[in-house]
């Protein structure tokens, strides 16, 4: 093994902290003020596009030309150190890690940078990837993992996918990486 990958929203911090939710009422604020959907739609379009598309950023870019830079900025403003705090349990599980450490989010690189800053963290990922490295493609679709293998120069045997979710590890297995799911239920693909 060369790298350990991590998501980071409800992988490194539990979901009980509730971050995530933050940036859920961000999203469905943006779609309603700033791309003018009606507030009645919104939920079913997140749903829409989180299906089509892996994420809602995919749908507004393709069926509202929303600006992606303005979205990833709008969405993740939110008050991480009301939800987060250092984790000295966490610091010292990633330190013992032999391996380097790098972020693979759909989130945002400053979101990731400041998540990271008020874990306590910051200083043991090596690296951070955001949905930027393929163009705003997000995890699942390959492209983005392919990417960031490209970017490590590495292959997918090399390293170790860590993710809450199951469909992230789907494709993580495909490229033939070794999968940890982090919550939910066990899937035949996650190691």
């Amino acid at each position: 093994m060369k790298a350990i990958l991590f998501d980071l929203d409800n992988t490194l911090y539990a979901p009980e902290r509730r971050l995530f939710s933050l940036i859920d009422v961000r999203i469905n604020r943006y779609m309603h003020e700033v791309a003018g959907i009606a507030p009645e739609e919104v939920d079913g379009l997140r749903r829409r596009y989180w299906r089509e598309y892996g994420v809602t950023l995919q749908g507004l870019i393709r069926h509202h030309g929303v600006d992606p830079e303005d979205y990833l900025e709008y969405v993740h403003d939110v008050d991480v150190a009301s939800r987060l705090s250092p984790d000295p349990h966490l610091r010292r599980q990633l330190s013992d890690l032999p391996l380097p450490k790098v972020i693979f989010t759909n989130g945002s690189r400053g979101h990731a940078g400041r998540v990271l800053h008020h874990l306590g963290i910051a200083d043991q990922f090596d690296d951070i990837f955001d949905i930027r490295v393929a163009g705003y493609l997000p995890k699942p679709f390959r492209d983005p993992y392919d990417k960031v293998l490209g970017h490590l120069g590495i292959c997918g045997s090399d390293c170790v996918m860590v993710e809450d979710s199951a469909d992230n590890l789907k494709t993580a297995k495909d490229l033939g990486m070794r999968t940890v799911l982090v919550g939910g239920r066990r899937e035949p693909f996650v190691d």
